[in-house]
């Protein structure tokens, strides 16, 4: 009686002289299917992780834009006793290099500046840049409206 297992079923049988496969040997449809599914699964995964690690990224250099722009602008007024007339000046006076760029907007001109209102104290001085916002009409990850920051 034989008792070794038949080996020679739905796999592939390697000949014992040269090494090469015989007809019959290889994956399954069914198989092929199974293993195309799971890429494209992962990958679907994997891009849209990118996505949302690209847009956390923006929101965080928006975020530190706003705070360095806001800083300049608080510290023109705590040299000067007055808001500046508007962005550029933050960069004549040497408060900032630049105008940082909107990521949103991928530009420097898309600010949203919020004017100060007229000092009774001083009502002839001309009101100035109180604060900035972005140009951009987005929604943050977390709901909220980026012109909103």
């Amino acid at each position: 009686m034989n008792t070794e297992p038949n080996l020679n079923t739905n796999r592939a049988v390697r000949s014992q002289k040269c090494g090469r496969l015989l007809p019959g040997s290889g994956f399954t449809l069914i198989e092929v299917m199974i293993v195309m599914s799971l890429i494209v699964i992962l990958a679907s995964i994997g891009l849209a992780i990118h996505a949302n690690s690209q847009t956390r990224a923006k929101e965080a250099v928006l975020k530190e834009n706003l705070f360095r722009m806001r800083d300049a602008i608080d510290q023109h007024y705590a040299d000067k006793n007055a808001y500046p007339p508007a962005l550029d000046d933050l960069v004549s006076q040497k408060y900032l290099r630049a105008i940082p760029v909107d990521p949103f907007t991928n530009s420097a001109s898309t600010w949203q500046t919020v004017m100060s209102e007229i000092d009774p104290a001083n009502p002839s001085a001309p009101p100035g840049v109180f604060d900035v916002k972005s140009g951009s009409d987005g929604t943050a990850l977390d709901g909220t409206r980026h012109a909103d920051w």
